[in-house]
C-alpha cells in the first residue's frame, strides 16, 4: 500500500502502482519535456503517465500539468499540444488552458522571434472539477455603478449600449494567465532548490493547491524535482506524494522538505 508524505526514489509509473483507483485529489507536477534540461537521462511515456493517472484519480479530480516547448532550428517542438491530446485520450477533460508568464525570462540572442516567456498550465479533469477554490484580486476603476457601454442583441450583434445598470464588486475571480517570478530568492528562498535544473515557483504550486483542493486531500506529484509542491501542500495541510527517479533530485527534495516537516504536522 501506499503511504502518504512520502518521497518515493522510483518511476512515477511505480509509485502509482501501489494506489488504488481513485485516491489521489490533485496533480501539481511539470514533466522533464524536450531535453530542454539535462534530466540525468531520463525519459517517460506521456501515453501511459496519462492512462496511470486517470486510474488513481478521484472523480473530479484535477491535474496541472505544466509544460512548454522547445525551439529547434527555429520551430517549436508542439510537446505540449501533444501532451494535451494525450490526456485527452485517456479520459481527462481539458478544463482550462492556463498561461504561465515568467516575470524574468532569460533573452534569446535570436532575431527571427520574440522572447519566449510562458509555459502552458494545462488544467485536467476526470468529468468536472469537484472542488474549486477561485483566487481573487482587487477591482481596479473608480466606477463601482455605471452603465455598460456596448452589448450583443438578440442576434448576437453588437451594440453600442445596451443601457444596462451594472455594479462592480471590490473583487474579481482571477484571469487565467499567472505571473510569476523564477529567480533566486523570488521563485524560492530555499537556496537548495536551485540544484535541481528546472524549479517552478512556489507561489505557483500554492495557487494551484489552493484553488483545486482543500484541506486533508491528498496531492500527488509524478515528477517530484526539488520537492515545491510537496512543501506547498504540507504547508498548505494537504496530505502528499511524491515522485522522483533521480537518486540526487530525490535527496534535494528530501533536505528541501525535513526543516517543514520537523516545524509543523498536518493535523
Amino acid at each position: 500500500m501506499i503511504e502518504l508524505n512520502k518521497i518515493y526514489n522510483e518511476n512515477c509509473l511505480d509509485t502509482m502502482a501501489k494506489m488504488p483507483d481513485c485516491f489521489v485529489d490533485l496533480v501539481v507536477t511539470s514533466p522533464p519535456y524536450d531535453d530542454l534540461r539535462n534530466y540525468k537521462g531520463f525519459a517517460f511515456d506521456v501515453k501511459e503517465i496519462s492512462e496511470q493517472l486517470y486510474r488513481i484519480m478521484k472523480i473530479g479530480g484535477v491535474v496541472v500539468w505544466v509544460v512548454g516547448d522547445a525551439t529547434k532550428n527555429g520551430c517549436e517542438s508542439g510537446t505540449s499540444f501533444r501532451q494535451a491530446l494525450a490526456f485527452i485520450d485517456a479520459g481527462f477533460n481539458l478544463s482550462d488552458t492556463m498561461i504561465f508568464e515568467k516575470k524574468n525570462p532569460l533573452p534569446t540572442d535570436k532575431t527571427y522571434r520574440y522572447y519566449q516567456c510562458f509555459e502552458f498550465m494545462f488544467v485536467f479533469s476526470k468529468g468536472q472539477p469537484k472542488t474549486f477554490n477561485p483566487l481573487t484580486e482587487p477591482t481596479t476603476g473608480i466606477r463601482k455603478t455605471y452603465k455598460s457601454s456596448w452589448g450583443r442583441d438578440i442576434d448576437d450583434k453588437m451594440i453600442i449600449s445596451t443601457g444596462k445598470q451594472r455594479t462592480v464588486a471590490d473583487e474579481k475571480i482571477r484571469r487565467n494567465i499567472w505571473e510569476y517570478g523564477i529567480s533566486l530568492n523570488v521563485a524560492t528562498t530555499d537556496k537548495i532548490a536551485f540544484e535541481h535544473p528546472a524549479i517552478f515557483p512556489e507561489q505557483l504550486a500554492e495557487d494551484h493547491i489552493l484553488s483545486w483542493s482543500n484541506e486533508g486531500d491528498v496531492v500527488y506529484d509524478c515528477f517530484g524535482g526539488s520537492g515545491t509542491t510537496a512543501k506547498m501542500a504540507h504547508k498548505n495541510k494537504r496530505n502528499w506524494i511524491l515522485s522522483e527517479i533521480s537518486i540526487e533530485y530525490a535527496a534535494i527534495a528530501e533536505k528541501r522538505i525535513a526543516p517543514y516537516l520537523a516545524q509543523t504536522s498536518l493535523f
